[in-house]
């Protein structure tokens, strides 16, 4: 079972555990509880997991909605401070780390405070609470070669996991995960992969470069994609050119469909008040729409210019570069899951690498200056713009007179010589990137987040991995219900940095077990990595020798190692292939560096890193976040599946909170929600302020103006998010400083 429910031990109620998504959660009841199993069809929707209680009462620590429905499932109202007469009822609690749904007779009440949800029965009895987790796993693989006209055929199943085609399916928890692709010499197709007939063909010719931007397009739509000249969509009497512009075009007919099903759903069964629907200036007959097929729908909206939508369309989370080889076929599925845009890139620009004197932090004595600005390039490596940076960085306020990076390198240049450099008997070359590295430039994206699939490393970009991505749906049962964080600081200079530890575990309601290691030996950190530990985080230093250990060097990359380590933040120099081995050899994903990197900035970095994962964060948003406020987070990139927690964040999806002073005594608050996790794409979300009466859309930037400082300081005080205060990163526990501004 992926779910286990216990008793509390300290409080009156139960802990629900689910191990698929390492989430963990309490719901309090108003005597001690035993719960015993029940029947898993005793509730109106599936679950994973099923028990009774006694009881009078049912709250959660979070604020929520609670959807009441007839004994038959008829919807009857759904709020959050209501009251229902004698009954049977099946009650929904939303949001919630599980889907948590109820199931009782008698009349009862909700009431919500400022950080709790309550629901009181007017007779106390037996209360059956069902748990569904929102993990979604693909129903088979298909198999096919790989040629583009045969992988044509796969691509049009991958709608095969979309549970509707109405408006609803913008829910991520109605997308299912689509059906895997594994290469075959035979086109192959299990049971369970049925195709859905939209009614939508998407027409394109048998290229890779022009079948791999659409797979996004093939799964929302559930659309046939057949070989033909010109590249479009065909419905039932329309059809849509994707030229000019192919690539661009996809991405916009992605972003106005899906949004625009946003607001048609809301004339369907969840009739909300929604924030996008309130303020569009589209004006289309929503209703009509709503019932219209999926096909007939599509060509209506794509009879809306672009243009005129565009204004309200929030930015997009995630951009994925898929190579147009057929290597990178077995991640069609898992970038088309995302609902990712899509672009396959035939050329790719390298970068310079200046003859082979490397990209790392001490280039060549005379390399140009001319570039270094302090905007403009990070410490050390390889610069946004492609080149590698000269000494002369050192010079430019980043890296101060005796500052130190977390790995050796040669000192080329006099004015690097007096600097203190972390071990001292490393080789003169080890400040360059390995020749077998091939750095490479993505174009730049118009997303928060961005991925890369294909031979590189990417800048600036998540380097995915098949593996990783798989080890998304291994994700199975663990032992323990808690969430474990090791520390590793392997330098005594460095321990500054290792005080990290007081950062995870910042959490009501979820169970932390962290532990904090030093000057580890190599059999000491084999044995950490082989362990199942949920985040490593290292501190220390890596060079082309391996990870730094008491007495040497251990290389992941020689090494026989299972990896038991699920996620990780290598806070060393030039960590990129150390990190990549631990993908490799059974790791979901992290955080490493691409050159040398100074120990202060360094040292920030993993705080701020620290607290965002602590706070729910997945790597990619965490690292986006990181990026803002430092500039030296441009040396970092995610390799592996930059979707991975930690845990969950309490309002399910990631919350990054901007902060403006700019009335005497009131401020703007601008609130910025990420998908994370299965609150994916399409989510809605609510604020708890007052001003705010309306569900919005997930990602979507959500501005309230004019709030008291009385209630920013209650909001604020609700949940550990991170905020920019006047621009500057700052944290709900650090709050004196906005109760102390008029």
């Amino acid at each position: 079972m992926s779910i286990d429910i216990d008793p509390l031990r300290e409080a009156d109620g139960i802990t629900v555990t689910d191990h698929i998504e390492n989430t963990q959660f309490e719901v309090y009841t108003d005597r001690p509880v035993d719960p015993r199993p029940r029947p898993e069809s005793d509730h109106y929707f599936p679950v994973d997991a099923s028990a009774a209680v006694e009881t009078g009462s049912i709250e959660i620590p979070r604020v929520a909605v609670v959807e009441t429905r007839a004994g038959d499932g008829t919807l009857l109202t759904h709020g959050d401070c209501y009251t229902m007469p004698d009954g049977t009822y099946h009650v929904g609690i939303n949001p919630a780390p599980t889907k948590l749904y109820l199931a009782f007779d008698s009349g009862f009440s909700v009431s919500t405070t400022d950080r709790t949800t309550r629901i009181d029965l007017d007779t106390p009895g037996t209360v059956g609470l069902g748990f569904r987790s929102l993990h979604q796993t693909p129903a088979g693989t298909i198999t096919t070669p790989t040629d583009p006209e045969s992988l044509m055929d796969a691509v049009s199943l991958l709608g095969s996991a979309l549970q509707t085609t109405s408006p609803e399916r913008s829910f991520p928890t109605l997308r299912g995960h689509p059906p895997l692709i594994e290469p075959g010499e035979e086109f192959r197709v299990p049971e369970r992969v049925e195709p859905v007939d939209s009614g939508v063909r998407i027409v394109v010719p048998p290229e890779y470069r022009y079948l791999y931007p659409v797979v996004s397009l093939a799964y929302y739509f559930a659309a046939e994609v057949v070989p033909g000249d010109a590249p479009r969509i065909e419905g039932d009497g329309w059809t849509y050119p994707l030229e000019p512009g192919f690539e661009a075009r996809t991405a916009q007919v992605l972003r106005q469909s899906f949004h625009m099903d946003c607001l048609a759903r809301t004339e369907g069964f969840y009739p909300v008040d929604l924030h996008e629907r309130e303020t569009t200036d589209l004006d289309l007959d929503w209703k009509r729409l709503y019932d219209l097929p999926l096909a007939a729908r599509l060509g209506e909206y794509l009879d809306v210019p672009f243009a005129d939508v565009e204004p309200e369309l929030p930015q997009w989370t995630l951009t994925t570069d898929v190579r147009p080889d057929p290597e990178n076929v077995e991640m069609l599925p898992f970038v088309a899951g995302e609902l990712s845009i899509v672009r396959s890139p035939e050329t790719v620009t390298p970068v310079d690498d200046d003859g082979g004197v490397g990209v790392g932090f001490f280039g060549s004595a005379d390399r140009s200056s001319s570039a270094a600005t302090r905007r403009e390039v990070p410490v050390g490596g390889v610069a946004p713009d492609g080149g590698a940076l000269g000494d002369s960085i050192l010079n430019d306020g980043i890296l101060d007179d005796g500052e130190f990076v977390r790995g050796g390198a040669s000192a080329g240049a006099s004015s690097a010589e007096t600097e203190t450099t972390r071990g001292a008997d490393a080789s003169t070359s080890r400040g360059a990137v390995p020749a077998q590295t091939e750095f490479v430039r993505p174009e730049p994206v118009d997303t928060v987040e961005h991925a890369w699939v294909g031979d590189g490393v990417p800048l600036d970009a998540n380097k995915a991995t098949l593996d990783a991505y798989h080890r998304r749906l291994e994700a199975g049962q663990v032992e323990q219900s808690r969430i474990s964080v090791l520390v590793v600081c392997n330098d005594d200079q460095m321990r500054e940095e290792g005080n990290v530890a007081d950062l995870y575990g910042l959490r009501d309601m979820v169970q932390f077990d962290i532990e904090v290691r030093h000057d580890l030996t190599r059999e000491e950190m084999r044995e950490v990595l082989e362990s199942d530990v949920d985040f490593l985080h290292y501190i220390g230093h890596v060079d082309d020798r391996g990870m730094q250990c008491a007495e040497g060097y251990l290389d992941l990359t020689d090494e026989d190692l299972e990896i038991g380590v699920s996620a990780f933040l290598l806070n060393a120099c030039q960590s990129y292939q150390q990190g990549e081995a631990l993908v490799h050899r059974g790791s979901r994903g992290g955080i490493v560096t691409l050159s040398d990197v100074a120990n202060s900035p360094a040292t920030t970095l993993g705080r701020i890193i620290a607290r965002l994962m602590n706070s729910g964060f997945n790597l990619r948003t965490a690292l986006h976040v990181a990026k803002r406020e430092l500039i030296t987070g441009q040396q970092y990139i995610v390799v592996g599946d930059g979707a991975t927690t930690v845990c969950q964040s309490r309002s399910g999806v990631a919350l990054v909170i901007n902060l403006k002073n700019e009335m005497e005594g009131n401020w703007d608050v601008n609130v910025e929600t990420f998908p994370n996790g299965p609150y994916g794409v399409g989510t809605m979300t609510t604020l708890n302020l007052s001003q705010d009466n309306f569900n919005h859309i997930v990602p979507s930037k959500i501005t309230i103006p004019d709030v008291s400082k009385n209630e920013i300081v209650s909001f604020l005080d609700l949940e550990n998010t991170p905020i920019f205060f006047d621009s500057e990163l700052t944290w709900n526990d650090k709050l004196d400083q906005i109760r102390g501004q008029d």
